[in-house]
């Protein structure tokens, strides 16, 4: 309402979101929080398990050096790339929530940035530094503390974020009182936070083993050695993972539990919701087997054994994490802001007036006949975009939404979407209710009519530029700044 609509219309917008955030996590869990740890703990053993005329064993350590410099490629490449793409894609899809989270967060987010510095600093010392650590005890203890400091940064930025995270989904008592305490300590924080440390634990030392077996011939001593570690270090955080899963699940509210069947994939998926508990323990169970069978037969442990539950692992992260974007809907933010990006409390303004006469970037604010399409059109974008697409071929395309509702191959019956769409929010919880008027409803029921005919496709502020709103030109503004003083002087 109060930015310029940017917009995708073969994508869809927060699926852009989606694919950026989802990289970043499996990096930040994998790579970062789960894995330098993994890697600082392998290094340590080395120096412990060395002979007594040396600072460590310089095989083993080198073979460390070669995990840890894999992690340092991708996180200082991709990771940073993809931490600034969700605040480039958010900032474009989403400006109104994170505004709004900004507004909240502000001394938060501005910590977790010091932490991050930290961090990237920590990362550049650890690994560039890791071969001169070699030359003294001193020097590769020291060495060693750097890799615990960067461990635990590396937490602490994810801590950070996962609060806010949590008060997406659920706010708690924020909206009695709006405190950064409040809005820190929401129901979910520590249950996420408890899921997501042992997770990103679980996953680091599965990429860990899979790179043994890259970096080593199979067979040798130093591959047996290494896989047994990172067995043990599987076998100590998996069950810690199923008990941070049964716990979030126990605090989750249960209007997002009544969200998880389509949460996991679509509607057409929502069938086939109970293969996701099976996947969930499969990748646990799958994970221990590895564990177990490294333990007792490390020799025989190669690429082909440990790919399988290292993809299901990063596969299981990827759904955590789709299935947590979607179980808030309606709301971006719990019970303070729609998917659509219409606070809760203005929806009987704009029930009132229609949404037009208060959006900021939109050249009509009365719908005539002649203007009903181009209304409509506008309607859409503020109301429906941030999900859905116009391009019959585009994710999430509203045409296909009522195509496959009313039947396919047969034009839309306006009488039926007019009848549907207000009460929409009733059959789809997920789904905001329709904030605008019934002549805004009648524009929009005739814009979606049309895209059925013609194919057409929307196009975002990007491509097509920007309409402001005439109620709100610098004239019409300064017009009614003079009414008011005028007012106020009689």
């Amino acid at each position: 309402m109060d930015f310029p609509m940017f917009h995708l219309d073969w994508l869809n917008d927060r699926f852009l979101i989606a694919v950026i955030a989802i990289l970043h996590v499996f990096i930040n869990h994998g790579l970062a929080v789960g894995f330098i740890p993994y890697i600082t703990w392998l290094e340590q053993k080395g120096v412990t398990n060395a002979s007594k005329d040396q600072i460590t064993d310089l095989n083993w350590d080198n073979l460390i050096y070669k995990k840890m410099k894999v992690a340092f490629i991708i996180t200082t490449t991709i990771g940073a790339m993809t931490g600034v793409g969700i605040w480039f894609s958010v900032a474009l899809v989403s400006p109104s929530s994170i505004g709004s989270l900004i507004r909240v967060f502000y001394w938060a987010w501005f910590t977790e940035w010091l932490v991050f510095v930290t961090e990237v600093i920590l990362i550049l010392i650890y690994f560039l530094t890791w071969k001169n650590s070699n030359t003294s005890l001193k020097a590769k203890v020291r060495h060693i503390k750097f890799g615990w400091f960067l461990s635990i940064f590396s937490w602490i930025t994810m801590a950070i974020i996962v609060a806010i995270l949590g008060f997406m989904m659920d706010p708690g008592n924020w909206n009695n009182e709006q405190t950064l305490l409040n809005g820190f300590t929401n129901p979910i924080y520590f249950p996420q936070l408890l899921f997501r440390t042992p997770t990103a634990m679980l996953i680091g030392g599965v990429f860990g083993m899979l790179l043994t077996t890259i970096f080593t011939k199979k067979g040798c001593d130093i591959r047996a050695k290494a896989v047994k570690y990172a067995s043990k270090w599987i076998l100590v955080w998996t069950p810690l993972v199923i008990i941070g899963a049964v716990f979030y699940w126990s605090v989750m509210p249960s209007a997002m539990k009544d969200n998880m069947s389509t949460a996991v994939g679509s509607m057409e998926f929502a069938q086939y919701y109970d293969l996701l508990k099976y996947f969930i323990i499969g990748t646990a169970s799958l994970s221990v087997l590895l564990a177990l069978f490294a333990l007792m037969k490390p020799k025989k442990i190669n690429f082909a054994f440990v790919i399988v539950p290292c993809v299901l692992a990063f596969g299981f992260l990827g759904i955590f994490e789709r299935v947590r974007e979607f179980v808030r809907k309606p709301y971006v933010i719990g019970n303070y802001m729609y998917s659509n990006l219409l606070r809760e409390e203005d929806y009987p303004l704009y029930k009132r007036d229609g949404i037009l006469k208060h959006a900021t970037y939109t050249a009509i604010t009365e719908i005539t006949e002649e203007n009903k399409i181009e209304a409509g059109r506008d309607v859409f974008m503020n109301l429906c975009s941030r999900c859905h697409t116009v391009n019959p071929q585009g994710v999430n395309s509203i045409t296909y939404v009522f195509e496959r509702m009313y039947g396919f191959g047969k034009p839309l019956d306006k009488n039926s979407m007019a009848a549907y769409i207000p009460n929409m929010h009733n059959g789809r919880t997920y789904m905001p209710p329709f904030a605008g008027n019934k002549k805004e409803l009648d524009a929009l029921v005739a814009y979606i009519k049309q895209v059925q005919q013609t194919g057409e496709s929307l196009e975002g502020v990007q491509t097509s530029g920007v309409k402001i709103n005439p109620l709100n030109s610098v004239k019409s503004v300064t017009e009614k700044l003079e009414e008011n003083k005028d007012y106020s002087e009689d």
